[in-house]
């Protein structure tokens, strides 16, 4: 396998490179080129045709998305070559190439062989397609790529406000604040020890790689910690909503609007756009209906009367000099998430959105647990008031 991903990796910077001498290429061009690839290096004939028409994709794929930040104002520059032995890390058998052995815990790639394989629990419906992984660490997994026909939840009859944020990472309308794990401000400190480590030692040496592997294996932790955690927290809305209301949050602007940088850390590290893409793909699936609205004015504006209030980052109770309401920051954002929802996403206008004190705020250490979200049964708290 460690074969076959270098000669990807030899074919990939080919074809990058006959792009880049004639940028009128198509794909189709780039594909029959493959062919004449083989004649000049016949080793590439060890490698199973899909997985090296896959190659091809992938790079089509990768100048798609360059050109699609550049026109969202990034700044953007060449696609860059795979330098590095170890930069290509994967083997796409799509469609064909491959045989899936359930019960024996086998798998044969067409080309490689069979091996045996740990399956993490059985798969459903049917495999389309099994992409091989190599890890910075050296780990070894095989994805599958499975067609199954969604099956929609059962209706709860509830809509929910979300205010997503830093202090905490969630504050729903029903007075349900979820704590930051903020999983790299706690491995921050392990981290730097570790990265100071591997710079005092010569680099390409066997301290260095074991060092090198150790560094690897605490972000691969930190990943896999965080996307633990949202996929559990979206699990939880999706079972427990029909409708989940959230802004539509500019992550870039946020970052770069002049915040401090340990603001600017702790915020990327809460991931909120990858929790909102998981959310979204969820509710997809179990026939939920995720609505988005504008961000502005949601903190500051009270959830009572309308009255917009001067606020700072630092104010973390908001209190409405016109009508008395006074309630958590977050909170009072959520309701007003929650009627913007209704009134424009929804078209159910003027439905009330009183709210009461967070009745509960749920650590982190409850959703390792599953104390919350791991039980089918298990429903938000009643709002106080």
């Amino acid at each position: 396998m460690r074969q076959h991903m270098e000669l990807c990796r030899w074919l990939y910077n080919q074809l990058l490179k006959a792009k880049r001498e004639n940028p009128n290429l198509k794909k189709y061009d780039t594909q029959r080129l493959i062919v004449e690839l083989k004649k000049e290096n016949p080793e590439l004939n060890k490698v199973y045709s899909k997985v090296l028409q896959m190659v091809n994709h992938q790079l089509w794929s990768n100048l798609k998305g360059l050109n699609e930040l550049g026109r969202k104002g990034y700044k953007v520059g060449k696609l860059r070559y795979k330098t590095s032995p170890h930069s290509w890390k994967i083997l796409n058998y799509n469609q064909s190439g491959f045989k899936l052995d359930e019960e024996r815990k086998r798998l044969h790639l067409s080309k490689i062989g069979e091996f045996s394989i740990k399956l993490h629990r059985r798969i459903k419906g049917k495999v389309k397609g099994v992409i091989i992984k190599r890890t910075k660490s050296g780990k070894w997994y095989a994805i599958f790529q499975v067609e199954e026909e969604p099956k929609p939840l059962p209706k709860t009859g509830k809509v929910v406000g979300i205010d997503l944020g830093v202090k905490h990472f969630a504050v729903d309308s029903d007075g349900n604040a979820f704590e930051n794990p903020l999983f790299l401000e706690n491995s921050l400190e392990k981290i730097k020890k570790i990265q100071m480590q591997l710079s005092r030692k010569r680099k390409g040496s066997k301290n260095w790689e074991k060092m090198r592997v150790k560094l690897v294996k605490a972000y691969e932790r930190l990943y896999n910690q965080r996307r633990d955690f949202l996929h559990k927290l979206t699990l939880y809305y999706v079972r427990n909503y029909d409708v989940i209301i959230l802004e539509d949050l500019d992550a870039k602007k946020i970052v770069e609007n002049g915040h401090t940088k340990g603001f600017r850390r702790r915020f990327l590290d809460s991931a909120l756009k990858e929790f909102v893409r998981m959310l979204s793909d969820k509710a997809g699936r179990a026939g939920r209906r995720v609505v988005f609205v504008k961000p502005a004015y949601t903190s500051r504006t009270c959830s009572r009367c309308g009255a917009i209030v001067e606020l700072s980052l630092s104010d973390r109770v908001f209190a409405c000099p016109k009508c008395g309401l006074v309630l958590d920051r977050d909170l009072n954002a959520s309701l007003n998430i929650l009627k913007k929802g209704l009134d424009e996403g929804l078209g159910r206008p003027g439905l009330p959105v009183e709210g009461g004190p967070l009745p509960r705020v749920v650590p982190y250490r409850a959703v390792i647990t599953g104390q919350v979200f791991l039980m089918k049964q298990e429903a938000p708290s009643e709002r106080a008031g």
